[in-house]
């Protein structure tokens, strides 16, 4: 009886699949995120009629928070302007703070009244003036407020330190996206990739758009709104990028 001869070539070994790197939860909310695109989830709501969204100028008429409509919002930017308190007005305070969603839709534009006598309202810059402070929330009321809204959320802001620092507030940093300190933007601008660049210079630049023109001060709102658009010009790159360096937020 011949003799069963098998040829078996063996196969080598499958290599494990190499664990994902970055930051958990980052990850984590990438995953969200999409899940969330594909429930249509990340479609921003229409603003209402008594949305202050109408407001692109510095002494636009604030109003409340947005309806819970705004809740599904994963990815937020946020604005602030600052009076002067304390000796000489040295000392910032918060005096407006504005939130806009993915889409640019007002979720929150409030004037905030501190908790010290404002000695210098910046008006140039702030856009604040003293008959604002007459309908403005107090401070502690309007930190809640706007804490509630950041929760869990992907918080984009430029120099966004200082409006963290004005809410006494730090929010995760996987969580946050600072436009005043991104290469990448920089790199398309064509500015010198460590430079800090104003947010007028970069909207200028990549929006070929105009902001904080004239005389009445800046508004939190229309600042909030190209702060989200140019994060936009580079979501894609900057979120990968800090899949592998996650530490660069």
């Amino acid at each position: 009886m011949s003799d069963l001869i098998l040829n078996v070539h063996a196969a080598p070994a499958a290599r494990p699949r190499a664990a994902p790197r970055g930051n958990r939860k980052h990850r984590r909310f990438l995953q969200r995120r999409r899940a969330e695109r594909r429930r249509g989830l990340r479609r921003e709501p229409e603003p209402s009629p008594a949305s202050p969204s109408s407001d692109t100028g510095g002494s636009g008429s604030p109003g409340a928070a947005a309806p819970p409509s705004g809740a599904a919002e994963a990815v937020v930017a946020i604005d602030c302007e600052m009076v002067g308190t304390g000796p000489g007005g040295r000392r910032s305070a918060l005096a407006r703070c504005s939130i806009v969603g993915y889409g640019g839709a007002v979720l929150y534009d409030r004037y905030v009244r501190p908790a010290a006598p404002v000695v210098d309202f910046r008006t140039r810059w702030s856009g604040i003036r003293r008959h604002h402070m007459a309908r403005a929330v107090p401070f502690v009321t309007a930190r809640k407020e706007i804490l509630r809204i950041l929760a869990g959320k992907l918080v984009v802001g430029h120099a966004i330190y200082n409006d963290f620092k004005a809410l006494k507030y730090f929010h995760p940093q996987a969580l946050t996206r600072d436009t005043s300190k991104m290469p990448l933007l920089n790199r398309k601008g064509g500015f010198p990739e460590n430079a800090t660049v104003s947010l007028k210079r970069l909207a200028k630049e990549l929006l070929h758009k105009d902001i904080q023109v004239g005389k009445s001060g800046h508004s939190s709102v229309e600042d909030a709104r190209t702060t989200m658009e140019l994060y936009k010009v580079v979501e894609v790159e900057w979120e990968q990028q800090l899949l592998l360096t996650p530490k660069q937020g």
